[in-house]
């Protein structure tokens, strides 16, 4: 029981360590999903992945998620940018191991490596 490494990338906002539920967003419904839902399926909590590194999809949403993870993107993307605005850990250009939909839904952990710019995303296997 713990957690188990399953990606890495740049930790480019908040240096603060989260928790929360993993959500791959492919689309505009998976966002709006999130804005109607309550209880497990609000937004509240989640750690949002998104395939590209623009704001546009999880801006409605942003001040309500816990973290972001983003397969694409640098420090100067657009979501690392907004990130830091709304002090969220984000994790930009992370290569996640294994397929989004078995982590899609579990409990998963953003860190940052001490003294880097790297950062983890951990899932917590029971």
């Amino acid at each position: 029981m713990g957690y188990k490494l399953i990606g890495n990338g740049l930790s480019v906002s908040s240096k603060k360590e989260v928790e929360g539920i993993f959500r791959a967003i492919h689309t505009v419904q998976d966002v709006i999903k999130l804005i109607k839902g309550t209880g497990d399926d609000a937004a509240e909590g989640k750690i949002c992945w998104v395939e590209q590194a623009g704001a546009t999809t999880l801006g409605p949403i942003l001040s309500r998620i816990s973290g972001v993870v983003c397969q694409t993107g640098s420090s100067g993307s657009h979501i690392a940018i907004v990130s830091r605005e709304y002090e969220l850990p984000a994790l930009m250009s992370c290569v996640i191991k294994g397929n989004l939909d078995d982590i899609n839904g579990k409990k998963v952990k953003i860190r940052t490596i001490e003294d880097s710019n790297h950062g983890e995303l951990l899932l917590w296997e029971e």
